[in-house]
């Protein structure tokens, strides 16, 4: 049996030496560097091609949002961000059972769980209405006019959100930036929600850049930790409450707002 054993081992040993095309070694060879490939590495002392923006919270301020979903969970803090990462957890749910609802919808779910599981039974319209200023929401002091700056300087914009595109289209044109942006890209052309890998390879392909090419700008540090493992380069805003996840690449650049971030940019070649 043992000497079987080696025989079978000098075979693969010699096999994959040689260059053989069998289909033993062809198979051994692609387990083989399977784990040990690795994705390009971006020259990050040159400007990206395109900048894919996040929108909720990155851009826009839910100050308002909080409110309303606030004010009908009775004012319990702690309920409101409950039902974010509840959101955030269903809509992971869906992309992985391989079923689409859009995040308004999931939204309205989630608050409707998170108030029943609190003693408060409210209906379906009850929970849309709470989340409706979602789509009049004010930009953070700092991103019209950075957003202008780095569309003056040549940059290519691309937002990149969850958010149905009817919405994304209601929130650019209430915060005044529509005009500013080259695409308005949502998740739900392909149906999965970020930070599926497909999903970001999906955009990179419509924009027919490479991965390398690209960069997230985002303020959650799942986004920006899902980009990095597809490849992108990335930039992290570090809006109150928001913190990166330490089990995934640093973020290129990380600030406190957009325009340090954007003045950064610009001073790539």
């Amino acid at each position: 049996m043992k000497k079987e054993q080696n025989a079978r081992r000098n075979f693969v040993r010699k096999s994959l030496a040689l260059g053989s095309t069998g289909l033993l070694s062809t198979t051994l060879l692609k387990a083989e560097n399977f784990e040990t490939m690795e994705k390009p590495i971006a020259d990050t002392s040159i400007r990206p091609k395109v900048l894919f923006f996040d929108v909720n919270e990155t851009l826009l301020d839910l100050a308002p949002l909080k409110a309303s979903v606030n004010q009908i969970l009775q004012g319990n803090k702690e309920l409101l961000q409950l039902w974010f990462t509840t959101m955030l957890q269903y809509s992971l749910v869906n992309t992985v059972a391989n079923k689409y609802n859009n995040f308004g919808e999931i939204g309205a779910a989630a608050l409707m769980m998170i108030a029943k599981n609190n003693g408060k039974e409210i209906t379906e319209e009850e929970a849309k209405k709470a989340i409706a200023p979602i789509r009049s929401l004010p930009p953070h002091p700092e991103v019209k006019a950075a957003l202008q700056l780095l569309k003056q300087q040549g940059f290519t914009l691309v937002s990149l959100t969850n958010s149905p595109p009817q919405v994304v289209k209601a929130q650019f044109t209430n915060a005044g930036i529509i005009d500013l942006f080259d695409e308005m890209l949502t998740v739900e052309e392909i149906g999965k929600y970020k930070p599926h890998a497909d999903t970001y390879n999906w955009a990179t392909r419509k924009l027919g850049v490479l991965p390398e090419e690209s960069m997230l700008i985002a303020a959650h540090g799942w986004d920006v930790a899902g980009a990095a493992w597809a490849g992108w380069r990335t930039a992290f805003i570090s809006r109150p409450g928001q913190q990166l996840y330490p089990l995934a690449p640093r973020p290129e650049l990380v600030e406190d707002d957009l325009s340090t971030i954007a003045k950064k940019l610009i001073a790539l070649v």
